[in-house]
């Protein structure tokens, strides 16, 4: 950014204190500190004595002295990111020990689908596959990726750790890296534009890395958490309402709004609303900003249109109106909300995190969005009242409430007592918001939430405290309060069965043609995913039907979605063999079915692990419709290609 675009990146004077290394030529002082924008309340004194900021001498203050070693900003930064790494790597200690044989330990099925996505992304590099559509899991009717987040954006780069060392391995690492990134992007961009203290961005990019949101998502949705790309978009937009190369920032603009779309879509929505939000609350507050800045948004906003339009329109087609795309989520989730005790309750994993007391506060364990805990939460009320006089803090606040409010979902509870209808119930048919998580806006006052953080640590130099003793106590034991009750723990993990040595030996080569499939017992399915596991061990080269993914309702283009494909009564009959472990005897029309299914399926071999739960029911059960099974290594095996007519 040249010198005249950071200046004008500023909302004004007192919306953002901006620190861009870009305007050192113009607004530094004779020791190199940076010269922020003045803030209200603010100790002007501070601003040009980097002594302030830091908490020490001046940098090469003293006669002959050395600069200290956090007086690099490069430095800061190495450290910065040592720190949030190290965190992650605390965060997700557990799976490290164990990839391939470590999993969440309340739902096994979205990292199972992941690493499906993630094994995908080698064939689509390796063998240029179609990337938005596959086949190779709920064949033959497939299931559209772009409306499913396959994770391109992740998986394409992560694709030799996953040649190497496979999806479970690409897996944790991107979990790791999402968690210490976005905190590392937040501080990043906190400390260039927003704030002067180096401490008080680490402290803002903490709590966006490894909040209690985050942390809930960690096990089971590194789409979702990788948000790295995020405070650079953000900051993208401020820049553009001032911008004076409004077409060359527009099109800056789209280029990562492209790059996030294929990282997850749901949270770029989120990001663009958020933003609006944010900027309406300002204009409201001062009108007289949007004439100097209505014409440069126009420009830009309208390149971003045109150039991320162009990118993602044939992608968006294919989500939207290709094979197998649906409208709307499925309404198993769509009613997503959070309760009101959820915004006091501490999150599962962190330091004051109780799974047995969140019971009913959350929609499941994974979806914790907006847990901050009543010492975090009032003093971020505390925090907004003592810094009410920006416009920054005033237009955040309104922006974090809002969504909040939101994030209620259709009927507001509290301790799953409905209350009173929300208003999200008036939005949830809207286009694009149809297909939104309600739950998930608590992330966007999570954000806010860290941002304000920032601000206040950066503002404690403005308090009137003649003691700086005393006026460090205090931001120490503010921020200890705030941080302490949700520090984040290990993910819980458990184990979960090895993939068989008769998949990993390459044995089930002799049996499955290109056009057929493999058919794990259970049938694959949202509680059954395991089969999943195995195809993405050997990078999708055999097809596989059923799975766990977002479909419209029996596979009709363009219905509602729904977990699942087409239902299948084998695929039910066998899940309530594993679940109760008893031997149901079929009758003919039964028997019919199940080997019509799989001719539909074109199977050329059943495998059920001998280890797999309940697998003597199970077996029985097979062996009414398929034959007598015969051991192969650590399964068993049904070659139905005589039965099916798929002799290859």
């Amino acid at each position: 950014m040249t010198p005249a675009e950071t200046r004008a990146a500023s909302l004004d004077t007192d919306t953002l204190t901006v620190a861009d290394p870009a305007t050192r030529r113009n607004s530094v002082d004779g020791r190199g500190a940076p010269v922020a924008v003045p803030d209200p309340g603010v100790d002007r004194r501070s601003a040009a004595d980097p002594s302030a900021a830091t908490g020490g001498s001046p940098a090469g203050g003293e006669s002959g002295g050395r600069r200290p070693w956090w007086a690099s900003r490069r430095r800061r930064d190495l450290a910065a990111y040592a720190l949030f790494l190290l965190a992650a790597l605390w965060v997700t200690s557990q799976i490290w020990v164990d990839p391939a044989g470590r999993v969440a330990s309340l739902y096994v099925s979205d990292p199972a689908q992941v690493q499906f996505f993630l094994a995908h992304s080698v064939r689509v590099v390796l063998h240029g596959e179609f990337p938005f559509y596959t086949d190779q899991f709920n064949y033959p009717d497939g299931v559209n990726l772009m409306a499913n987040t396959a994770i391109l954006a992740l998986g394409i780069p992560m694709v030799p750790i996953t040649l190497l060392f496979g999806p479970a391995v690409s897996f944790v690492v991107l979990v790791t890296f999402a968690l210490s990134g976005t905190a590392f992007a937040w501080y990043y961009v906190l400390s260039r534009h927003v704030v002067r203290s180096p401490l008080a961005a680490a402290v803002g990019g903490w709590f966006c890395g490894f909040s209690p949101a985050m942390l809930s998502h960690a096990s089971w949705h590194p789409n979702i958490i990788s948000q790295w790309l995020l405070p650079f978009i953000v900051w993208r937009v401020m820049v553009i309402t001032r911008s004076t190369r409004p077409w060359r920032d527009g099109a800056i603009l789209a280029l990562l709004v492209v790059w996030q779309a294929f990282i997850n879509e749901e949270i770029l929505l989120f990001t663009a609303m958020a933003c609006g939000i944010f900027l309406i609350a300002v204009v409201v507050q001062r009108p007289g900003m949007w004439k100097a800045a209505w014409r440069p948004l126009g420009k830009a906003v309208l390149t971003c249109t045109v150039v991320a339009g162009s990118l993602l329109a044939y992608p968006l087609y294919i989500q939207f109106a290709g094979p197998m795309a649906y409208h709307g989520l499925s309404s198993a989730v769509q009613d997503y909300g959070n309760d009101i005790a959820a915004l006091f309750a501490q999150g599962s994993p962190t330091l004051g995190g109780d799974r047995r007391a969140n019971v009913n506060l959350a929609p499941n364990y994974s979806e914790e969005n907006a847990f901050f805990g009543w010492s975090l939460a009032l003093i971020s009320i505390g925090i907004v009242a003592w810094l009410r006089r920006e416009l920054i803090v005033r237009a955040l606040a309104a922006t974090g409430a809002f969504f909040i409010i939101l994030s209620l979902g259709e009927r507001i509870t509290w301790w799953d007592r409905e209350l009173i209808p929300g208003p999200w119930e008036l939005l949830v048919r809207l286009p694009l918001l149809d297909a939104v998580v309600p739950t998930r806006f608590g992330m966007i006052t999570t954000v806010v939430i860290g941002i304000l953080l920032a601000i206040a640590a950066d503002r404690v130099r403005a308090l009137k405290i003649a003691d700086p003793k005393t006026r460090r106590t205090l931001a120490v034991s503010g921020l200890v309060l705030a941080l302490l009750p949700v520090a984040p723990m290990p993910l819980k993990m458990t184990t979960r069965p090895p993939v068989p040595e008769f998949i990993t030996a390459d044995r089930w080569r002799e049996y499955v043609g290109p056009d057929q499939t493999l058919v794990p017992i259970p049938v694959p399915s949202m509680g059954n995913t395991h089969g999943m596991r195995w195809a993405a061990s050997t990078n999708l080269d055999f097809k596989i039907p059923g799975g766990y993914f977002l479909a419209p309702r029996n596979a009709n283009t363009g219905d509602p979605g729904r977990f699942g494909g087409r239902p299948n009564g084998m695929g039910a009959l066998l899940e309530e063999v594993s679940a109760t472990g008893r031997t149901p005897k079929l009758d003919d029309r039964q028997r019919r079915r199940s080997l019509d299914e799989l001719r539909y399926w074109r199977a050329a071999v059943l495998v059920l692990p001998l280890d797999q739960h309940n697998s003597e029911p199970l077996r029985q059960t097979v062996e009414q419709f398929a034959g007598p099974a015969r051991q192969e290594l650590d399964v068993w095996v049904w070659d139905v290609r005589p039965l099916t007519g798929s002799q290859g």
